[in-house]
């Protein structure tokens, strides 16, 4: 396959569309937003008008229909302003909206993209719990059959988008039955919000993305319609591997936003600050670092861009998408630490967008998968197994 990943005509033009969103809408008001622990309803709601959460959906959703190329570069765009911004939509497409669409049922489709993909609604995906995160398999969330209805039990953690005004419901996987070698069965299940028995937690105190919503759900005996099995039953591991695998391209592209964001920084602070009767960019320590900053941003681009154009022609991307996801993330934190320490004491203060790249990136080495995982995957992928 080609390795040309210039932009079309198309492509570009969004990419255009959202750096200048990112740029004069998002920029000047989510530094207030972050300090304040709250969610911006005003910039999402925006997003929605704009269309960014249909991006990758067939228009007779109420998508854009787009690809996962799309999804990313707008995804990036937004990440080199602001990180909490990226990952709401992020999670809300990845992870709430993609599995209705890749394992709905027509029904499950109609009811519930069109509000998902113009941003009326956010979705949010259930998988990691207290005691089992990269250990997916090892899932404590039951649901059992009871007439008509399952009736689920269990804790999940760390869930984007859980539980804001407009959150329409949660995907949440969760033991179904057993195997004959005694392995869970592990099965997806639509729970909308609002349901008897479903509670949502405060959000947690984060380090960082903390204009994002990330809670601990609860469910006690809660009850839905065995219509709201979300594909086939027993199928739930598969499905959310599936969701995994191309929710990481998402993530690397978001960390190459941050990745860039930091050399957007670093270059404007380099050429204003002035030491020794001097802009601190005319010393050559100062370019190196940015020259490696730039570097690191553009092969992380290449990585995602590789992954995603795999995706979209239909060939085999589990690999691609997991070494654009450790590269990127690893590249995320490493320009964080540089920005910062090019800024000096001032990429130590909140009011300077670096100090919040820099705590938003170590998450990004966790989330979705953490760089332990990844390198598990690649691993296996090339056939070595243990």
């Amino acid at each position: 396959m080609s390795l040309d990943h210039r932009l079309s005509a198309e492509h570009e033009e969004l990419r255009r569309t959202v750096e200048e969103f990112a740029r004069e809408v998002v920029a000047p008001k989510i530094g207030d937003f972050y300090e304040r622990h709250e969610f911006p309803y005003e910039i999402v709601r925006e997003m929605g008008r704009m269309g960014l959460f249909g991006l990758p959906f067939p228009e007779e959703y109420g998508g854009m229909g787009g690809d996962y190329l799309a999804l990313g570069i707008a995804l990036e765009e937004l990440a080199r302003v602001d990180s909490s911004v990226a990952i709401t939509l992020e999670a809300g497409v990845s992870l709430g909206a993609m599995p209705i669409h890749r394992f709905g049922t027509e029904e499950q489709k109609r009811e519930w993209l069109p509000r998902l993909c113009s941003g009326e609604l956010l979705g949010a995906f259930g998988l990691t719990e207290p005691d089992c995160g990269s250990d997916a398999g090892g899932t404590r969330t039951t649901a059992v059959r009871d007439g008509d209805s399952w009736v689920i039990n269990g804790t999940k953690c760390f869930i984007t988008n859980s539980g804001t005004d407009i959150t329409g419901l949660v995907t949440v996987t969760a033991v179904t039955g057993r195997k004959d070698d005694g392995r869970a069965e592990i099965s997806s299940i639509i729970v909308p919000s609002g349901t008897p028995g479903f509670t949502v937690a405060a959000p947690y105190s984060k380090v960082g993305w903390n204009a994002s919503d990330t809670r601990e759900l609860s469910f006690a005996d809660v009850r839905v319609p065995l219509a709201n099995l979300l594909g086939e039953e027993g199928r739930g591991y598969a499905q959310f591997l599936r969701i995994l695998d191309e929710g990481r391209i998402a993530i690397s592209a978001l960390a190459t936003g941050l990745a860039q964001g930091c050399v957007d920084e670093s270059v404007t602070y380099a050429r204003e600050r002035h030491a020794f009767g001097r802009p601190i960019g005319a010393n050559q320590a100062i370019q190196f670092k940015i020259a490696d900053m730039e570097m690191r941003a553009h092969m992380a681009r290449i990585g995602w861009r590789d992954a995603a154009s795999r995706l979209t022609h239909g060939e085999p991307f589990k690999k691609e998408a997991a070494l654009a996801k450790l590269y990127s993330s690893t590249v995320a934190v490493d320009n964080a630490r540089e920005a910062t320490q090019i800024h000096g004491g001032y990429g130590f203060m909140n009011e300077y967008p670096v100090a919040r790249m820099w705590r938003d990136s170590k998450i990004l080495e966790i989330g979705e998968g953490t760089s332990e995982v990844q390198r598990m995957l690649i691993a296996r992928e090339l056939g070595l197994t243990g």
